[in-house]
């Protein structure tokens, strides 16, 4: 059986999806969505259209390891919203995937969303790698 991931960098106003097929091991950047009443309509299509079994929500913490008012703004936000849906939620310390993605975009010329969505497949990558799972 295939497991294919959905990986998600959630902030207050976007919300960053990459995805990853579990025999192709290659995240793939899906876009960025407004974190609004329409996300979840948008979420529950992406799971059916790509077949989701388990989300990998990246967990903001400070450069100490600690977690912060965004964490749980994350966590507070994946149980009213995300859970109810019933997937398999692993959590995946997100540290610096904002500006890794920064990195990788370099010099072309990108929206403020294009960081989104490469950070989310940034989140999958070392979820894969097995860096810091939470």
């Amino acid at each position: 059986m295939v497991i294919n991931l959905l990986g998600l960098d959630i902030g207050g106003s976007r919300i960053g999806i990459a995805r990853v097929n579990m025999s192709a091991r290659l995240p793939e950047p899906l876009g960025t969505y407004k974190n609004d009443e329409f996300f979840l309509d948008s979420l529950k299509s992406l799971i059916k259209e790509h077949q989701i079994d388990t989300l990998v929500i990246g967990l903001p913490r400070n450069m100490q390891g600690q977690e912060t008012a965004q964490s749980n703004y994350v966590r507070d936000f994946c149980k009213s919203t995300i859970e109810p849906l019933g997937l398999k939620i692993l959590w995946q310390d997100e540290t610096l995937s904002s500006v890794e993605a920064v990195k990788r975009l370099g010099a072309r010329k990108y929206h403020k969303s294009d960081i989104d969505s490469q950070a989310a497949g940034i989140i999958l990558e070392d979820y894969l790698k097995g860096s810091v799972n939470i």
